[in-house]
């Protein structure tokens, strides 16, 4: 049998559970999930293997209208995985309005590759309106296969990978067998303590921060970790430190025990809080933190 291989771009708008799915299909938490919008800013990829296929997943950012440069960035990585995909995973979910971003479906439908839309979070809903949103989905994209999941609870993902690999192309391995994802642990580190910051603070302190790793030295017992976070203001620095150091003590003791569950060893994690004004609307900061321009 010919071995098959691919890259499956997973895309949607905010909050529709792209990086549930995206941990879901490669067996593996590489995408950090909070409830807030725009919470990945980066395109993740997860290599998945089989005896006669690889696919090569990418979870990518919310489509959204940029606001700033930063924005902008992210939607390039989107941009970049429509032209890159063997397979477009289009997510939707069972709250969102069927023609929201009608533009970016148009585009879509003009592709000439496989598009399998995904209605996701089935478990919120009913059987009833499940079968109208999959009818009305398919009366609006009716080059793409639809069909119903929960990432959350893995419904119906057997059948999902099934599909993938039935519509993946002949083709060679682009990564070795061992192959999990293309970021580092550097990379994993950031957005580990990026998660927390989602998760502990609310407003505008999440999208007006950037983690950095300054240090990351390995061993077989400990790796040691600096990470620098920035903030656009120094209102926002108070803010993520907290009175007398409780808050980034708080952030800091939570990344620190993530971290040590997915190395499988100890880690000493130093964070700090620096103000870089503007970072977001900064080409020249924006590349050194990994965004496209």
């Amino acid at each position: 049998m010919a071995h098959k291989s691919g890259f499956v771009n997973i895309i949607g708008n905010p909050n529709v559970g792209k990086s549930t799915l995206m941990n879901a299909l490669v067996g593996e938490r590489l995408s950090i999930i909070t409830s807030k919008a725009q919470t990945t800013r980066h395109r993740i990829m997860g290599v998945v293997n089989g005896e006669d296929f690889q696919i090569v997943y990418s979870d990518t950012p919310g489509i959204i209208k940029p606001a700033y440069k930063l924005q902008a960035a992210m939607m390039k990585f989107v941009e970049a995985a429509l032209e890159d995909a063997d397979i477009i995973l289009y997510i939707t979910d069972t709250v969102e309005t069927p023609n929201k971003n009608q533009e970016f479906l148009d585009k879509l439908q003009q592709l000439n590759i496989p598009i399998i839309l995904v209605i996701n979070k089935v478990d919120l809903s009913n059987q009833e309106k499940v079968i109208q949103l999959v009818e009305q989905w398919k009366s609006m994209m009716p080059k793409a296969d639809v069909l119903p999941i929960s990432a959350l609870l893995g419904f119906n993902i057997d059948n999902l990978v099934k599909l993938i690999v039935d519509k993946l192309p002949e083709g060679p391995e682009y990564f070795s067998k061992d192959t999990l994802t293309d970021k580092t642990l550097r990379f994993f580190a950031a957005e580990i303590i990026r998660e927390k910051i989602l998760t502990n603070y609310k407003k505008e302190i999440p999208y007006s921060v950037e983690v950095e790793i300054e240090e990351y030295k390995e061993s077989e017992t400990i790796d040691r970790i600096r990470a620098i976070i920035y903030v656009d203001r120094e209102s926002q620095k108070s803010i993520i430190i907290g009175s007398q150091g409780r808050m980034l003590k708080k952030v800091g003791t939570e990344a620190r025990m993530e971290l040590e569950a997915f190395l499988g060893k100890k880690v000493y994690l130093e964070i700090f809080v620096k103000v870089d004004p503007n970072w977001r609307n900064d080409e020249r900061k924006l590349k050194r933190f990994g965004y496209p321009l």
